[in-house]
């Protein structure tokens, strides 16, 4: 129940449209589990543009606004953000902290086990439930460095002290993360290719005067 690290552009296995009203529905699920983007929830999904949802390999789901990935899922799990999101809105999910010595496992793609965040260093917020999606602190950091699904509640992660507590299901520098600054890179290039297509347009009817045949010529070459 995690996102591979391999994970590309090439494990979507479908990327549709969704209709309006399974869009109401995971705007709902998404404003339930995280009230707290409620004041901005428009900005976030606004309500006008396209929602796209992406069925990709191991189960996995996206949720796109603008070719942009925001939210994914597990299965039939809950809609989670991700990383790029959550460190724009770092107070809308519960966090668990690790300790400094569980930092390199969690960016390696390991779950996050009990003692590290019981030791010195790490924190519990015994709020936190089984089976609830949880940002990932660690010692001395400042944003989350991985979006996690507890296994336990934070009580028994602190009682039972053994064993894996939260499944890492999405951290710094893995696949999804990389996907968000190709899909990134990719709308920069859209944006600079309609720019290039008004300039040329103003060229061609000579709008711009003294730009000569080679300006011309570069910036067609850019479209190709």
């Amino acid at each position: 129940m995690s996102v591979s690290s391999r994970f590309s552009g090439e494990d979507v296995s479908a990327q549709n449209q969704v209709k309006a009203s399974v869009q109401r529905k995971i705007r709902q699920s998404i404003a339930e589990e995280y009230p707290g983007l409620e004041p901005v929830l428009d900005d976030i999904l606004p309500k006008k543009s396209p929602l796209i949802v992406a069925k990709c390999q191991n189960h996995l789901n996206l949720v796109l606004v603008n070719n942009v990935p925001l939210f994914f899922s597990v299965r039939d799990g809950p809609y989670m953000p991700t990383l790029r999101l959550l460190h724009l809105y770092p107070n809308i999910m519960k966090k668990l902290q690790v300790d400094r010595g569980a930092i390199r496992f969690v960016l390696a793609g390991a779950n996050i086990m009990c003692p590290g965040l019981t030791s010195p260093g790490g924190v519990l917020d015994e709020e936190v439930g089984a089976e609830c999606p949880v940002a990932i602190m660690a010692e001395g950091k400042q944003h989350a460095l991985a979006i996690g699904f507890t296994k336990m509640s934070a009580k028994d992660i602190k009682a039972i002290n053994k064993g894996i507590g939260v499944d890492n299901l999405h951290y710094l520098n893995d696949g999804l993360w990389k996907v968000w600054l190709i899909y990134a890179f990719l709308l920069v290039c859209i944006t600079i290719k309609i720019q290039v297509y008004v300039v040329l347009i103003f060229l061609f009817f000579d709008v711009v005067p003294g730009i000569n045949t080679l300006t011309f010529t570069f910036l067609f070459l850019l479209l190709i």
